[in-house]
């Protein structure tokens, strides 16, 4: 069968390069090898082998990546191109046709499309926008029976920036332990929460778990395309199988990259970063909201890069996006890209001073159109 079109990752491959402020981004303003590297290490890596390597990810960097985890090692790792390919070939691994999978919504979407393809049978339970963006925990459990082979979450969240607490994690593995189904976790934004702490990995607290990672959001380091999936180690192997289907191996200077930028030395560097950048920037978000009145509902998120926003103008969240792009050179993300129309997704790990030109002229624009005052 085929493949549905990917909304979210079309249109902003599309677009994102085409307008003069692209507020659709859902990391951080990415480094440059100069910022990340020092003198030597650029000159090391100037005297690389561009060979294959291994391809399930080079020890030191699987070693590297393990450490992230609670009794891991390297063979509990599969090193891929981007967190993307990693649910792509955990879900081939992990899932047949006809398995029933309950995804947390919105999410990031991909994996909808995924296990779609392949046959199984997607159900939804929701993050509650009346409720801070909480899960429904009863909704949960009144989704999931004998037949669901998996839990799929994203924590935290995309886009909603929710952060799971410690009850409802909990919560959510007496759920999967009672149907002895898998939890898959999205944790690519562990590492960009905004009160510092770093959020508990769903591989902490229940055997069976498999979770997707990677550099490109937390550590703004998208261009790299480094991801991983860590779990237990029979599974992992078997992920191989579909790797060599696919991309084979990443790149060796990428692989070099990730090394230096998980070192114990560079990797709380680029952490606080990106977080002393997230909570400056949501400062600037709240204040203009503010001054916009009851135009948007804005539940402020605990980690990530964007703001998910309610917005209160008859017009569709695509048609609006649209207009925004062509007329005034802003692009940012329609809701319907997560099916929640009345939404919008505003990328908040950019540059200070970039998303505060974007966001007035956003102003400017919607207050012209709509002939609003504010």
């Amino acid at each position: 069968m085929g493949i549905r079109t990917f909304e979210l990752e079309r249109i902003q491959s599309l677009y994102e390069n085409t307008v003069d402020f692209n507020l659709t981004e859902s990391g951080f303003h990415p480094f440059s090898l100069s910022e990340l590297l020092s003198p030597e290490q650029l000159e090391e890596m100037q005297q690389l082998t561009l060979g294959y390597g291994q391809t399930n990810g080079a020890i030191p960097l699987r070693k590297q990546i393990s450490s992230l985890y609670k009794g891991f090692n390297e063979d509990n790792i599969m090193v891929t191109n981007g967190s993307s390919e990693a649910n792509f070939l955990a879900m081939h691994t992990l899932l047949k046709t006809g398995d029933e999978v309950v995804i947390m919504n919105p999410n990031y979407m991909q994996i909808w499309g995924a296990v779609e393809e392949m046959g199984c049978i997607p159900k939804a339970f929701n993050l509650r926008s009346e409720n801070d963006w909480a899960p429904d925990i009863d909704e949960l459990k009144t989704l999931v029976n004998s037949k669901t082979k998996m839990i799929i979450i994203c924590n935290p969240n995309n886009p909603t920036g929710y952060v799971l607490t410690a009850d409802e994690m909990n919560e959510i593995v007496k759920i999967a332990d009672s149907a002895d189904a898998w939890i898959y976790c999205d944790e690519v934004y562990r590492g960009a929460e905004l009160n510092y702490q770093e959020s508990t990995s769903f591989q902490h607290i229940y055997d069976k778990v498999m979770v997707s990672a990677g550099l490109s959001k937390a550590y703004a380091l998208p261009g790299i395309r480094i991801g991983w999936l860590a779990g237990p180690e029979k599974e992992i192997y078997n992920t191989w199988s579909y790797h060599d289907y696919t991309s084979i191996s990443t790149g060796i200077v990428s692989q070099y990259v990730a090394e230096i930028a998980l070192s114990e030395k560079v990797r709380p560097t680029i952490l606080k970063r990106n977080r002393d950048m997230l909570n400056k920037n949501i400062e600037t978000l709240k204040e203009w909201i503010s001054g916009h009145g009851d135009l948007f509902k804005f539940i402020p998120p605990k980690a990530g890069g964007m703001a998910f926003m309610k917005y209160n103008i008859d017009i569709n969240s695509t048609e609006l996006s649209t207009w925004l792009r062509k007329q005034e050179s802003v692009f940012i993300v329609p809701g319907d890209c997560y099916g929640m129309d009345g939404h919008i997704r505003i990328g908040i790990g950019e540059r200070p001073e970039y998303l505060i030109k974007g966001l007035t002229k956003m102003s400017k624009a919607i207050k012209g159109k709509f002939n609003l005052s504010f």
